[in-house]
């Protein structure tokens, strides 16, 4: 039954996901930044309703009260796919750093720059980190709250990821505020797309990291991911 259920939701997040980044790309009113912006939000908040609904999943976020009124970086944990619906939801601006192969995805990738995403070339060197600052330091100067998984990857509930030190080098050469955020998203969605398992997930946003050095950053993330947790 849990298996059928979680292939019942996948169901509804493609399907919603699918007609809504069609209907986004063909109007032209809804390829603005906030247009795109807005059916993202439609998306995930039917999905996470599906999920609530189908399988069970609901989420609980704590510390939003830490957001300041301007720019931030959100260095979050990543465990699972649902960290994705999570921040879409509950930011107000939120800006995602993504691998630029997502740009394959029929008609949601093409949407990913336009709703003002910034891409990274993961094997692209100095050149691609230099583009992927630009992107950020714009998107902050807006007011986005730009979000990066410092771990690069979904890492499993008691894995220790290998943090990557893009958000020391972005927080350096923005002065933005850090924000971590930890999670254990992956105790309800892990890997195994059918195999979503009933509970709550939570995410937990900490006071901003600020002043700190490179090192201490990435120390102060990893305690925050690892050891603090949610």
């Amino acid at each position: 039954m849990r298996r059928l259920r979680s292939l019942a939701f996948n169901a509804v997040l493609v399907t919603a996901g699918l007609l809504l980044s069609i209907w986004c790309f063909v109007s032209f009113r809804h390829r603005t930044e906030n247009g795109v912006i807005r059916v993202a939000k439609l998306w995930c908040g039917i999905s996470l309703a599906a999920l609530r609904w189908l399988c069970g999943i609901t989420v609980r976020m704590e510390g939003l009260e830490h957001l300041p009124a301007g720019g931030v970086i959100i260095a979050a944990q990543h465990q699972s796919e649902l960290d994705i619906l999570i921040w879409i939801t509950r930011l107000p601006r939120p800006a995602f750093v993504f691998k630029q192969e997502l740009r394959r995805i029929p008609a949601f990738g093409a949407l990913l720059e336009p709703g003002g995403m910034i891409p990274v070339d993961r094997g692209g060197g100095a050149a691609a980190l230099r583009s992927m600052l630009a992107g950020c330091a714009k998107a902050l100067e807006k007011g986005h709250q730009v979000v990066i998984f410092p771990e690069g990857t979904r890492t499993a509930p008691g894995v220790r990821g290998h943090l990557r030190h893009g958000v020391a080098v972005l927080a350096r050469a923005t002065g933005a505020p850090v924000l971590p955020a930890a999670t254990d998203s992956g105790l309800v969605w892990g890997k195994d797309a059918l195999n979503k398992v009933q509970g709550e997930a939570r995410v937990r946003i900490y006071p901003a990291l600020e002043g700190l050095g490179q090192e201490a950053l990435m120390a102060a993330l990893a305690e925050v991911y690892y050891e603090r947790g949610v």
